[in-house]
């Protein structure tokens, strides 16, 4: 079985194929790892375990994945991409595979030019690259002149197919069925990888397949930790835990953020604070318009944080894309002049961290953008969150 969508796959190497010719580049190589798989993923609907790689597309049309021979096997099984080439560069540092042909970007340099000259390469990724992988590229792609393609390729991912909404919205749709299940373990005594690990089987059982971030479940001053995994910390009555989840569906992912009392029922002053909160996040979706900016967006909600003394514990803007990961850009922060556009999505995130007496709280959910306004990808969520504390 495999994650992706060969239609998606053609489309978006097409898209990289106009990209090149544009630009008048011969090659792209677009890097990725086990973090940072979205760029990869997106051509591929795969990352490999332990190695490194990158997809090469040529103005051509060629394809072929780069990486290790440990990644080989499970590549020509499940990538969308599986003409495959081995490099010492991309595998697990002094790890020996006798049997494996092993090339280096010389034997691949000389290889391609048999096909089509190659003078300009462009390189996607290059915030995660490795410093030794990037050299060992321009060293092997001698003479050739060598361009930075990243911020054109992330531009492919802002605004989402049809197909690629219905991943995220099913996605979604599974975080409420995590939550309910990990509201089950929260109470006091029980420990927060008890409630991750609840909500994690309910999102393998639903076949998720991998999480765009490890579970979040923080407890009392935990909470303050911005994106506190799960630990083995008793949660205790009069606490609040801040819980979240990210499955991918077919490599996209959903989430949702809440923040509940242990004890089932909040005090008068966690209750005030969510209340406000919700507020904020009422705002916020309200501004999710096509064509408004992040700097219009951002700015409603601060105008509540201001009014309630929240302004000086805000570490996040409110609003994000998600899509290949959980927070990718646009970000529509203060100083953001992104636009809005149909089809993308993107999560309404309210948060603060550090206050005195309540710790960290956050509230998120996602939404498609429609010639409407917001669409909530799990209206059930969305109605949880906002009749929560009636």
């Amino acid at each position: 079985m495999s994650y992706y969508n060969q239609k998606e796959t053609e489309k978006r190497i097409q898209k990289v194929v106009e990209l090149l010719n544009e630009k008048d580049t011969d090659i792209a190589v677009i890097y990725f790892d086990e973090l940072n798989v979205a760029n990869g993923w997106y051509l591929t609907g795969w990352v490999g375990q332990f190695e490194k790689g990158a997809v090469l597309v040529g103005r051509d049309g060629t394809t072929m994945l780069l990486g290790g021979p440990e990644s080989e096997p499970f590549a020509k099984q499940s990538s969308a991409i599986c003409d495959t080439r081995c490099f010492k560069v991309f595998m697990v540092p002094d790890e020996e595979y006798p049997l494996a042909t092993i090339i280096g970007f010389e034997e691949l340099f000389a290889e391609l030019n048999k096909k089509f000259p190659v003078k300009k390469v462009g390189l996607i990724g290059t915030n995660d690259m490795p410093y030794l992988v990037h050299q060992d590229l321009v060293n092997g792609f001698a003479g050739c002149e060598i361009v930075d393609l990243t911020d054109y390729y992330l531009k492919f991912r802002y605004i989402k197919s049809d197909w690629e909404v219905e991943q995220a919205r099913q996605a979604t749709v599974l975080c409420y069925e995590a939550y309910k299940a990990m509201m089950q373990k929260v109470k006091p005594g029980n420990k927060e990888y008890e409630v991750a690990a609840a909500g994690e089987a309910v999102c393998r059982a639903s076949g998720a397949n991998s999480f765009a971030y490890q579970t979040i479940v923080g407890s009392g001053i935990r909470s303050n930790a911005v994106v506190p995994t799960a630990t083995n910390k008793v949660m205790e009555d009069g606490e609040m835990v801040m819980l979240g989840i990210a499955p991918r569906i077919n490599g996209y992912a959903g989430t949702f953020g809440h923040t509940v009392p242990v004890s089932g029922e909040y005090t008068p002053e966690q209750r005030k604070c969510l209340i406000d909160m919700i507020e904020v996040m009422r705002d916020v979706k309200d501004m999710l318009k096509i064509g408004n900016t992040g700097r219009e967006v951002d700015a409603a909600g601060r105008v509540l944080y201001e009014k309630g003394g929240y302004l000086k514990y805000i570490v996040c803007p409110f609003a994000h894309t998600m899509g290949l990961m959980e927070a990718e850009a646009p970000f529509f922060g203060p100083n953001s002049d992104d636009k809005l556009e149909k089809n993308m999505i993107v999560n309404v995130d309210v948060s603060f961290f550090g206050h005195p007496t309540l710790n960290g709280l956050r509230v998120e959910t996602c939404y498609v953008i429609t010639e409407n306004g917001a669409e909530p990808l799990c209206p059930e969520f969305e109605e949880e969150l906002f009749n929560y504390v009636k």
